[in-house]
């Protein structure tokens, strides 16, 4: 029996680094491949999607202006590897024979469309995967801003962001044998309680807006499993239970 989806829009957020090998740079094809593969698979659901994808794996803004560049320069870097990380996408879920379209916040008209919101609305109306480069086009936002920004815009049900850990923990679990995975965490607690793994201005946009995340371990099967309404990882709303 078909399990019945739970969101019916998402915008999914891929960090750069998932693209990556064993935490190096570039783009790794096979990581791409199936990356592409789990995506094509949830489109078949029905699902419309939404995607973001960060460029760390090709050069991240922050680490540029910690080394002495100037920031604003940095950023823009940063938002052009989002770019190259969205037409790898595009390539990849085509191979898989999933209609893809690339927008950009800045624009590149020979490879992309410009961002135009409801044009992007009836791209996933007709059953594209819509990718969003560039982050918002403005240096000082991070992807996770970008994707809060463009999940609201789009309105979809929820954002999802898939990560190397299984969810949201009380502290690093890398680091602190002892961390907890959190079930359940508001809008609130995780901007009082400084958790790292999403950046505390896009949870905010998202509380403004009652938009729910889930933040959960890129893995087979696992954006399904979320998308069906299956207790994974860590849900971000109004209240902690």
């Amino acid at each position: 029996m078909k399990k019945e989806l739970r969101y019916k829009r998402v915008l999914l957020k891929l960090s750069g680094e998932a693209l990556a090998a064993g935490g190096q740079g570039g783009i790794e094809p096979e990581t791409l491949r199936s990356t592409a593969e789990e995506i094509a698979a949830v489109r078949e659901t029905g699902v419309e999607i939404g995607l973001v994808v960060g460029g760390g794996n090709i050069f991240r803004g922050l680490k540029g202006a910690s080394q002495g560049m100037d920031r604003a320069q940095s950023d823009y870097m940063g938002m052009l590897a989002t770019v190259i990380n969205a037409l790898a996408i595009q390539d990849a879920l085509e191979r898989c024979d999933v209609p893809t379209r690339v927008m950009t916040a800045i624009e590149i008209r020979q490879v992309a469309e410009p961002y135009i919101r409801r044009r992007a609305m009836r791209h996933l109306k007709r059953g594209h995967v819509v990718v969003f480069a560039a982050g918002t086009g403005n240096p000082y936002f991070s992807t996770d801003t970008a994707a809060s920004l463009r999940a609201m815009e789009i309105r979809a049900d929820a954002l999802f962001k898939a990560t190397k850990v299984d969810g949201i923990y009380t502290k690093d679990p890398e680091r602190f044998p002892d961390a907890q995975l959190l079930e359940k965490v508001s809008y609130d607690s995780f901007l009082t309680s400084r958790l790292k793994v999403m950046d505390s201005t896009a949870v905010a946009l998202c509380r403004e807006n009652g938009l729910p995340i889930r933040v959960f371990k890129m893995a087979p099967g696992n954006i399904r499993r979320v998308l069906q309404g299956e207790k994974l990882g860590t849900t971000v709303s109004e209240l902690d239970v």
